[in-house]
């Protein structure tokens, strides 16, 4: 596969060092595919991609000439969001290949990685806009060859409406599966509210370790980081626990990437909409990608359109990973935290500040109880509560208990328990 980034006619030395950083990023892209292997690489400038022609006579020239010189190719992949059906077909007539944008890569390598129902639907999704535009294409050569429209066997339409109405009805089949498994996911995120586990949304640019990071957070064994982009489709839930026992909820979602065409993060919002109803976010930093800045306002500008609360955006942790891999670093930023999560580097920093957004988010309370341990008040405390310290009086049957304790738990053990001696720090 020939690979071909996009780059606008700009005389900057900054322009041409992003262009190189979107190759690589582009051939990483490929090479996350099973038997997709890239060839040769090339930089060459682009027009508007919704024109006709992208690419100027000489360019186009220059492309032609070098295609036919790798008879092993097999396609062309053009690191453009989105290039029309129209413009696709005359490039596959000119070099006689299949011809990708961004869009069909990136749609492509979510199909190999879906595992989920919903993920597999969510894709199907995605795929629609690019079925509406593979018809309007095979539409126009169909009128070419026929002279003009026709109706089909006596039904009053089409061919293009009947396929307009079936790819109609196929998005509707979609959206209603979706909407049902949105309910579903509903229920559960009552179900984990009554039981009062903070929830904590894990994102980032895609490969830029949050799953490894998860990993060493929670220690399970399970979890199996790829060093590959969008390794991770589906949101999962995974059990961890903060410096005071607290038992806290750590969901790993979608990663992001540049120029991430709209019709996809639309497509995935079912998934996306997860984190709205976290207690917090932790946002994950590749600080040693050469583009670290830019992959954090991508990050930040797709947050800031899923509408999220904005004591989510206000309190979101930032993490800097990867700092084994450089000498001495230390953030520029005041509040961010550096960590190596494959190394172990920063964790206990990072679960105190996790627990200290927590316990303000969720409004948990630090407080130490005086219960008798010939009750049932310790085993309630133990289930309903997470218990710090127990410090037992013999002399007098009773323990002081230090615990933290949501709202409506503190309330259920006021009514149970209305005799027990409550100390507030």
């Amino acid at each position: 596969m020939l690979s071909v980034v996009k780059l606008h006619q700009t005389r900057s030395l900054i322009i041409l060092i992003r262009a190189e950083l979107q190759i690589a990023e582009a051939v990483a892209l490929v090479d996350t595919l099973q038997n997709w292997t890239v060839l040769d690489k090339i930089i060459i400038p682009t027009k508007n991609p919704d024109k006709k022609f992208i690419f100027g006579k000489g360019n186009l020239q220059v492309l032609t000439e070098k295609i036919k010189k790798l008879p092993h190719v097999t396609a062309v992949f053009l690191n453009v969001e989105r290039i029309s059906s129209l413009t696709k077909k005359e490039l596959e007539d000119a070099w006689g290949v299949k011809v990708f944008d961004r869009y069909t890569v990136v749609l492509h390598i979510f199909r190999c990685n879906a595992r989920t129902k919903e993920a597999k639907l969510q894709i199907a999704l995605a795929e629609i806009p690019l079925l509406r535009s593979n018809l309007k294409n095979e539409v126009a050569q169909l009128d070419q060859q026929r002279g003009g429209s026709r109706y089909i066997m006596g039904s009053g339409e089409t061919f293009m409406e009947t396929q307009n109405r079936i790819l109609k009805e196929r998005e509707l089949k979609i959206r209603n599966a979706l909407d049902k498994l949105r309910r579903k996911r509903s229920l559960l995120r009552t179900q984990r509210k009554k039981r009062e586990f903070p929830v904590i949304s894990v994102m980032g640019y895609t490969n830029c370790g949050k799953t490894t990071l998860i990993k060493a957070l929670t220690g399970e064994e399970g979890l199996q980081p790829r060093d590959q982009l969008f390794a991770t489709l589906d949101i999962t839930a995974h059990a961890g626990y903060l410096p005071s026992r607290m038992a806290v909820i750590y969901v790993d979602t979608i990663g992001f990437l540049t120029d991430l065409p709209h019709n996809l993060v639309e497509s995935f919002s079912a998934t996306l909409e997860e984190v709205a109803y976290s207690d917090l976010i932790v946002h994950v930093r590749d600080i040693t990608h050469p583009e670290t800045n830019l992959q954090k306002a991508t990050v930040l500008s797709v947050l800031k359109n899923l509408n999220l609360p904005s004591h989510l955006l206000d309190s979101m942790v930032e993490v800097h990973n990867k700092v084994d891999l450089i000498e001495r670093y230390k953030p520029a930023e005041e509040n961010a935290l550096a960590i190596s999560a494959l190394h172990g580097h920063g964790l206990e920093e990072l679960k105190e500040e996790i627990e200290k957004k927590i316990l303000t988010a969720t409004g948990k309370k630090i407080l130490t109880v005086n219960v008798n341990l010939e009750g049932s008040q310790l085993s309630w405390l133990y289930k309903e509560a997470t218990v710090q310290e127990v410090e037992v009086m013999p002399e007098d049957g009773t323990a002081r208990v230090k615990v933290i304790i949501g709202n409506s738990a503190f309330g259920r053990y006021k009514n149970l328990f209305p005799n027990s001696k409550i100390f507030m720090p």
